[in-house]
């Protein structure tokens, strides 16, 4: 069928009106900005958004604190607990090991039987250094935290005693090989255990070290919220009263005084823990550190003295050693500590009497065993070996033995009065810090109960 000319066809048929493509669909996310943008432009919108945002900041002030102050009340709590008793045990462990080869070079040169006295001091010795093995690698943590240094301690110390056993037998019947024996002994005490002794002493000093910065770091995020919160509160309260007229709101005010006492607790109690940290650094730890190094380095200086005498003639290097090991110990010449040397920087560390007298007495000893040495070299110079031996470890007063001892119990007492201050101060740094983590949590829950009350309070009025 044709159409007439100049008449247009008909109109094709319309779509399907599902055809017709609708407007896209709009995602919750887009929604939930139209509805806050919506609620933004009223007040009763303004005050859940600033209600939200103030309890919001209030709980994040009261999460940081609780995390900030716990991981330093921890680390405090491990400096006194753990890494300062450590450092102690290691430095034990290496004066236990540089007595007892002391004092078996000094048995050794008493000849046949041993002085029990002395012989109960070396198995004193040896017994508490293998216990003290046993409770650091108990207590020390993973690799690298000193467990090399106690595995070779432990693998040394059989090999040692059986040297020294070996010389001793010997001695007794006479036999010139117990002098060889007892040198080699030394050798493994000196090349081998004592700096292995050493490193374990350093890396559990540097843990210490850590701990105690890690208690002392100050909680700058913490610190910062805090004000932050307070700031935002305070604007709140400022914001209500100009549009209200009305001076207090006693939810919002609730929330600021529980704000203000968290961040007030939290500067009051940790500055207060790094005062008393602080203290037991500069009063205790360095002292301590000083006091340690000069104690076995006292050791150190007599064993070399009694093995001199042991290599009768051959013992130029042990009187080489004993003499740097005096100038490190009391300085040079004979004013002893006050002249210089580990004696003297224990006496600068001091801080009250109790500590300074102790050290007095062992520079005062130090320049007398240093005398009495003398004495003992041109004795046996001279052919006299039995009158050097005698006034190296003879009994009297008046001998090294007596001057030795004088130094040791002087520097023993000062390290026991420096362990006392150290520990008083580090504890009472730790207890600063006590109760801080859980109270802000505490105080922050409160707070931000207040902004809702608060500003719920307000919202009541719009209904």
């Amino acid at each position: 069928m044709t159409h007439p000319p100049n008449v247009p066809p008909p109109p094709s048929a319309a779509p399907p009106a599902s055809a017709v493509p609708g407007p896209p669909r709009r995602t919750a996310w887009a929604e939930g900005v139209d509805r806050l943008r919506a609620a933004a432009v009223t007040e009763p919108g303004r005050l859940r958004i600033i209600g939200a945002a103030l309890a919001a900041l209030v709980l994040a002030f009261g999460a940081v604190t609780a995390w900030q102050t716990a991981d330093r009340a921890g680390a405090a709590d491990a400096v006194v607990r753990r890494s300062q008793p450590l450092s102690a045990d290691a430095a034990s462990i290496y004066r236990s090991l540089a007595d007892a080869d002391t004092t078996a070079a000094s048995a050794f040169l008493a000849g046949g039987e041993e002085p029990p006295e002395l012989r109960e001091r070396y198995e004193r010795d040896i017994r508490t250094a293998s216990r003290l093995l046993a409770e650091a690698a108990a207590n020390t943590g993973g690799p690298g935290r000193g467990r090399d240094e106690i595995t070779e301690l432990n693998e040394l110390l059989p090999v040692y005693t059986g040297l020294v056993e070996t010389a001793r037998a010997n001695n007794r019947q006479g036999l010139p090989l117990g002098g060889a024996y007892l040198r080699h002994a030394g050798v493994q005490m000196r090349e081998r255990l004592l700096p292995a002794a050493e490193a374990l002493y350093r890396a559990e000093t540097a843990r210490l070290g850590e701990d105690h910065r890690a208690a002392r770091a100050r909680p700058v995020p913490a610190l910062l919220t805090g004000v932050v919160a307070l700031a935002a509160l305070g604007w709140a309260q400022r914001r209500h009263y100009l549009r209200t007229n009305r001076v207090f709101s006693p939810g919002l005010l609730a929330a600021t005084a529980a704000t203000a006492a968290a961040l007030l607790w939290l500067a009051a109690g940790h500055g207060l823990a790094r005062s008393h940290l602080g203290d037991s650094d500069r009063y205790g730890a360095r002292s301590l550190q000083v006091l340690n190094e000069a104690w076995a380095g006292a050791l150190r200086a007599r064993g070399d003295e009694s093995m001199t005498l042991v290599a009768r003639g051959g013992g130029a290097a042990y009187e080489e050693s004993f003499r740097a090991g005096m100038r490190r110990l009391a300085g040079d010449g004979p004013g002893g500590g006050r002249g210089g040397g580990q004696l003297a920087k224990a006496l600068a560390l001091a801080d009250d009497e109790a500590g300074r007298a102790p050290v007095e007495d062992a520079v005062r000893a130090a320049a007398d065993w240093r005398a009495h040495h003398a004495t003992a070299r041109e004795l046996e110079n001279g052919g006299r070996y039995d009158d050097a031996v005698a006034l190296v470890i003879g009994p009297g007063e008046d001998t090294a033995r007596s001057a030795f001892d004088a130094v040791d119990t002087g520097l023993a007492e000062a390290v026991r009065h420096e362990q006392r201050e150290f520990e008083r101060a580090a504890a009472r740094g730790r207890d600063a810090l006590g109760g801080l983590p859980a109270g802000a949590g505490t105080l922050a829950v409160l707070g931000a109960a207040g902004v809702v009350l608060g500003i719920g309070r307000r919202l009541s009025e719009y209904r």
